[in-house]
């Protein structure tokens, strides 16, 4: 094992700048990855059986939830891929264009309620960005809609977030101190206006982009540097019963075909960007092995991508190495498993262990970019490095 190294001098994967959609959907190693963004991140029970269907028929009967309350499909097979669409145009999961769908990046609360303005905010900003002058927004660029209280998605990926403030809406850059606070009907136009904003002051390069980016170099418009933003809140319990309903996790986000059929069969289903589902309604999960209900549970505090074979960026596997390490974790330590220094599976600092060229490269505290700690571990050695830190410096 050698440790403190420099940077790694893996094979630097292919950065795409998007997210797969259904109409946009992405080459992978294991056939195309077709992903699906239900409105309000809700499924009726009809829709979540039909999905259902489709991936058994057309698909990996393995369907993946994403960290952007996302369900996506793999292994379509192109000759598949029309009559996959032609099935999800079927259930009304598509958007009119592949451009439009894009643009429609919206982030939710699995907790939203038809009273506190998300499903009238999301309906106008889905006009809006579907309107014929709405901006030429990078393909990762998102809007969090998180106007419970209180907010939850602050950890979640977002480039503009939209939350509850007293009796209004609280709209600010991600990594900004202040935003303005506006009324509820005033939301999705102040939000299209930072949108505007970004594009205008160069957020946009080769068409890429973030807001927290651009913020270390340009200034905000006065108008959303007016109310202070609150302190990010405790991180929220990702299993549980809620008052929306009861809340359960996947290893790694993977629900099989077979289990959503069952699930749509008890409720409707909301998407959750812990990479789980709210059975709306009901306050106690069937008894199904692939779900956790116990925040304890050592699955919950693992991130994997796809890794090899699955995937053609990755360098090596992913799943098997993160199931054992799970156990391994001191209790209030996470860990991600990543197939390349892309990272996708989380954007975070973490444990972070990276497939690299030979063997996996591990950083004790920081993202899939960062400079490791030590290189070349097998799972063993990976295990022999956290024993020794639990040893001579206890995680806190």
């Amino acid at each position: 094992m050698q440790s403190h190294p420099s940077p790694s001098t893996a094979s630097e994967p292919r950065i795409q700048g998007w997210c797969p959609g259904a109409l946009r959907p992405m080459p992978s190693g294991d056939g195309l990855v077709v992903r699906v963004r239900p409105t309000l991140g809700r499924l009726t029970p009809l829709q979540a059986q039909g999905l259902a269907g489709l991936a058994q028929q057309y698909a990996s009967p393995m369907l993946e939830l994403t960290s952007r309350a996302n369900l996506q499909l793999r292994g379509v097979c192109p000759d598949s891929y029309p009559a996959l669409i032609n099935g999800l145009r079927t259930l009304g999961l598509l958007d009119e264009r592949a451009d439009i769908e894009g643009r429609r990046n919206l982030l939710l609360s699995p907790f939203w309620t038809d009273s506190d303005g998300t499903p009238a905010i999301c309906e106008a900003l889905t006009l809006a960005l579907a309107a014929p002058d709405a901006p030429t927004l990078p393909g990762k660029f998102g809007f969090a809609l998180d106007l419970g209280a209180p907010p939850v998605l602050r950890a979640g990926s977002a480039d503009i977030r939209l939350e509850r403030y007293g009796g209004q809406v609280l709209v600010f850059a991600d990594g900004a101190p202040t935003g303005a606070c506006v009324p509820l009907e005033q939301a999705a136009q102040t939000a299209m206006e930072l949108a505007r904003w970004f594009v205008a002051s160069g957020g946009v390069v080769n068409g890429r982009g973030r807001m927290a980016r651009l913020l270390q170099r340009q200034a905000l418009p006065t108008r959303f540097t007016a109310t202070p933003v609150p302190p990010a809140p405790a991180a929220v319990q990702p299993v549980g019963d809620s008052a929306t309903g009861m809340v359960v996790g996947l290893e790694f986000g993977q629900l099989p075909a077979d289990t959503l059929y069952q699930l749509a069969s008890l409720a409707p289903l909301r998407l959750t960007p812990w990479r789980g589902l709210v059975m709306e309604g009901l306050h106690t999960a069937p008894a199904l092995p692939e779900l956790i209900t116990n925040p304890h549970d050592a699955r919950l505090r693992v991130m994997a991508c796809t890794g090899a074979p699955g995937c053609t960026q990755a360098l090596g596997p992913t799943r098997a190495l993160a199931r054992f390490l799970a156990p391994l974790l001191p209790a209030g330590r996470t860990a991600h498993v990543s197939g390349c220094s892309k990272g996708c599976a989380h954007h975070g600092n973490t444990l972070t262990v990276v497939a690299a060229d030979a063997g996996y490269h591990l950083i004790d505290h920081g993202t899939a970019q960062s400079a490791p700690d030590a290189t070349g571990l097998d799972a063993q050695g990976i295990a022999a490095y956290l024993e020794q830190q639990r040893l001579h410096a206890p995680y806190v």
